[in-house]
């Protein structure tokens, strides 16, 4: 499959077609409502009785754990011309993206463009994020100009005003609702015109933050940054703060090591929210809604993915109130909490994206080659094998959350009300469960 007729397709000049995101018939797959859902709550609350049993203190040390790797590996990953082989290859990237933007064929078909932007850089930094770490950072084509810049006019990259307390990253949590409104409301997502446009606003406001705060603003504030940054840690590489040796780690010491910044609650929902919105955007019943709203489609489906998102915030909000009232007073428990959503997150992404992943990513490739009428490869896996590896993904991500959860509660609660104090998170975590299982098989 390589097209989906979203909210926005066919409308403007034409026949427009639209980048597939998730798997499509999704609602065909060969898999059995009651074995799906009976597996997911009996791993849920057999994990959560184990832990609550088994795991009376906090186990994991967050940026203190590691075995430190050999020291030629930390030489050849810091050394001058790795970093400036992989910042030369971003910006090359991004170079020949926009070339194509502007000088390529308008069908996404005959385009790589589309496919960079929504299938190599949007799905592709899942896995290379898990397995290298925070791989944004150094490819990220707009901390190079802005380093190249800052050369040219003599001045100091890291220089510029303070970031304000409570900016956090809630500027990033804004970039990722853009471009994932771009990726499934816009009404010609794939259209060149649109991604130039989308990259022109997006590139001027993060260069111009970085020019005001330095090139500490991108830490916080781009969005492709943050969501490597939250995938990464979950990866086993992982660098200590204090000396920034790079070490092996269990993903779940890096997990527990996410900074509790203001605007992580706001990103992570983006992330589950917009996931949601995609799975259930192709439901023949909200087709049909936002074809015949009143509003327009594109209003609509606006209105769709922020109530997905705010959705996600609300009954995270609300668990997290209940968390204070159960366990007494806790300071932030909004963030306290936060990280927990993260491998649910990775799920939720890994379920809807895959297909999409090996498919459309050697098709970009093979197009971006000069491939003539490339047709993509088929997925490895059939349907039965895709719907359990679906499940397993969104149910493996929740019991992630429910091990980092009971974690940090048994660090930050008196021992007689932290396995009480995680009740609301279960309750979350089946809530949250439920419903992405419901967007594959309903």
């Amino acid at each position: 499959m390589t097209v989906l007729d979203a909210p926005g397709a066919g409308t403007g000049s034409g026949s427009v077609s639209v980048l597939a995101h998730g798997i499509g018939a999704q609602h065909d797959l060969p898999l059995s409502p009651f074995y799906a859902f009976a597996g997911a709550f009996a791993a849920l609350f057999v994990s959560f009785l184990a832990l609550g049993l088994l795991w009376p203190a906090s186990r994991f040390r967050g940026d203190r754990a590691g075995r430190p790797l050999p020291a030629a590996v930390q030489r050849a990953a810091d050394a001058r011309p790795t970093r400036i082989a992989a910042r030369t290859l971003g910006l090359a990237a991004a170079l020949l993206v926009v070339l194509h933007l502007l000088l390529g064929p308008a069908d996404p078909d005959r385009n790589p463009a589309p496919g960079a932007a929504y299938v190599l850089l949007w799905v592709g930094l899942v896995p290379a994020s898990l397995l290298l770490g925070p791989v944004w950072r150094l490819l990220n084509p707009l901390r190079t100009l802005h380093l190249l810049g800052c050369r040219v006019l003599g001045r100091d990259p890291a220089a510029g005003r303070p970031l304000p307390p409570r900016l956090g990253m809630w500027p990033a949590a804004a970039g990722l609702l853009a471009f994932t409104w771009l990726e499934l409301v816009a009404p010609d997502p794939a259209s060149p015109t649109a991604l130039l446009l989308f990259l022109a606003l997006y590139s001027s406001a993060q260069l111009a933050g970085a020019s005001l705060h330095g090139a500490r603003w991108f830490d916080h504030a781009d969005a492709f940054e943050a969501y490597s940054g939250l995938l990464a840690r979950l990866s086993p590489l992982g660098r200590r703060p204090g000396d920034h040796r790079l070490v092996l780690r269990s993903p779940f010491n890096g997990l527990d090591a996410t900074p509790r910044l203001p605007g992580l609650v706001a990103t992570v929902c983006v992330l589950l929210g917009s996931t949601a919105y995609d799975g259930f955007s192709d439901a023949p019943s909200w087709i049909t809604t936002v074809q015949t709203s009143a509003l327009g489609r594109t209003t609509t489906a606006t209105l769709g993915l922020l109530a997905a998102v705010a959705l996600v915030a609300a009954l995270y909000s609300l668990c997290a109130g209940a968390v204070r009232l159960l366990s007494g007073q806790l300071p932030h428990p909004l963030t306290a909490f936060a990280h927990s959503l993260v491998p649910i997150a990775l799920g939720y992404l890994v379920a809807h994206y895959f297909t999409l992943f090996v498919t459309e990513g050697p098709h970009t490739v093979m197009v971006a080659l000069g491939t003539d009428n490339p047709v993509p490869p088929q997925p490895f896996l059939g349907p039965g094998a895709l719907a359990t590896l679906q499940v397993v993904a969104i149910v493996l991500g929740h019991v992630l959350g429910v091990v980092a959860a009971h974690d940090r509660s048994v660090r930050l609660f008196p021992p007689g009300r932290a396995v009480a104090g995680q009740l609301p998170l279960l309750v979350l975590m089946v809530a949250y469960t439920t419903g992405g299982l419901a967007l594959l098989i309903a």
